[in-house]
């Protein structure tokens, strides 16, 4: 008996000794059910949507960009703490009379007008440090990311004049946090276990201030239900909105944790999430873009000596010797000019390509820190490097994370 006597004879045409089956001559049953549905036309779409839903994709990148941003908004807060006063308090050259005037044309959000004074301007500063310190650490992060929003539009807003480009990237990033997952890993909140007594007091302390200060009478239009521009809402619904949907949160991981409403509450979080990562990667293509494409039709940038003259003004040149000796070296600021150009022009296509991506992110990433150190602008390299963090590939991020917990171990505190 040869072997395709015996592979005829085995039921179903199954191998002898456990093999895998086969079929031998017999017509392919018709599929039904789930198993047709996985193999049809809308498997791809299927499968797209339930990891759409059933995840918050990006987790880790997510982390980095909150942890960036907590940074860099805290430490330029710290950097400008003796002249505080000056840039957002009460010896401002842009006095409140002018600042409520040009609020009232644009609308801007910021509570610093409420009341006014040093004590007030003080309070909101030195909120805005601790929400940028609880970011950073990721701990509570519903609400210190909403009170990290509140406070960087609150000063932000407070002067307009103020800035080198990176609290651009700081206000609309403050933005999209709200909206992400940030806190799933490498935060405080990722440690914790159980929701506790701390967030329901929060929760608690956070609406009566809400509630304060939407009918007290001090917030004028600061805090409105509608707006006469797109999207026609004001803050109040937003801010109502999220103090909402944590109290449902809360209310139901507690009672019903493996209910059908928190299941749907969690898949909205993590639509909600996707969105906004994704709103994160469009924003920062989009900038690198316009930059580049910018920069074509500058004279400047054409004949490559766009980076020569900032080497040679004071406002640019922290380190002079340094910035002298960039400046002399013509043939390197002639091919930095052109490269900062073909850079930021090819970046969006790069996506197209991941190792082409990885390495261009690593090169932009080095000149913005060149940036920082040589033109003096910290604010802005750093921005853009956390702003960036949203296209490292996840296993750069776990490697540098398990090597830092190597280190910690290591030498501990």
């Amino acid at each position: 008996m040869n072997e395709a006597t015996v592979r005829a004879a085995a039921p179903g045409g199954a191998a002898p000794g456990g093999g895998v089956p086969r079929q031998t001559g017999a017509a392919r049953p018709v599929e039904s059910g789930a198993a047709g549905a996985a193999r049809g036309p809308r498997a791809p779409l299927g499968r797209a949507a339930e990891a759409f839903t059933g995840r918050a994709l990006g987790r880790h990148q997510a982390a980095v960009v909150r942890i960036g941003f907590g940074l860099v908004w805290l430490a330029y807060l710290l950097r400008e703490w003796p002249h505080r006063r000056v840039l957002y308090g009460d010896l401002s050259p842009w006095s409140a009379e002018l600042a409520e005037r040009l609020l009232a044309d644009n609308g801007a959000f910021t509570v610093l007008p409420w009341f006014g004074g040093r004590l007030w301007s003080e309070l909101v500063y030195h909120l805005a440090v601790l929400a940028a310190l609880a970011v950073l650490l990721g701990w509570r992060t519903r609400a210190s990311t909403v009170l990290f929003l509140v406070t960087v539009l609150s000063l932000q807003n407070r002067d307009v004049f103020l800035g080198d480009g990176g609290d651009n990237v700081v206000h609309l990033m403050a933005v999209y946090l709200v909206f992400t997952r940030c806190a799933e890993v490498w935060s405080l909140d990722a440690r914790r276990r159980g929701t506790g007594r701390t967030g329901v007091v929060l929760w608690a302390v956070l609406g009566a201030v809400l509630a304060a200060c939407q009918f007290g009478g001090f917030a004028g239009d600061t805090l409105t239900w509608t707006d006469q521009a797109f999207p026609y809402l004001g803050w109040s619904p937003l801010f109502w909105a999220l103090w909402t949907a944590a109290g449902l949160w809360w209310t139901l991981g507690r009672l019903r944790p493996d209910g059908e409403p928190r299941a749907v509450l969690d898949a909205l979080a993590n639509m909600v999430h996707n969105c906004a990562m994704l709103v994160i990667a469009v924003e920062v293509v989009l900038i690198y873009a316009t930059a580049g494409w910018y920069k074509v039709q500058g004279s400047r940038w054409q004949d490559g000596t766009a980076l020569y003259y900032p080497l040679h003004l004071d406002y640019f040149t922290p380190w002079p010797g340094l910035s002298a000796l960039v400046g002399s070296a013509l043939l390197p600021v002639f091919l930095i000019s052109y490269g900062t150009v073909i850079l930021q022009v090819a970046f969006p296509f790069t996506l197209l390509n991941r190792r082409v991506k990885n390495g261009l992110l690593a090169v932009m990433m080095l000149e913005h820190a060149g940036i920082a150190v040589v033109l003096g602008l910290p604010v802005f390299s750093l921005a853009m490097i956390a702003a960036d963090a949203v296209f490292l590939p996840t296993g750069a991020l776990l490697w540098a994370a398990a090597r830092l917990s190597r280190i910690r171990r290591r030498y501990p505190a």
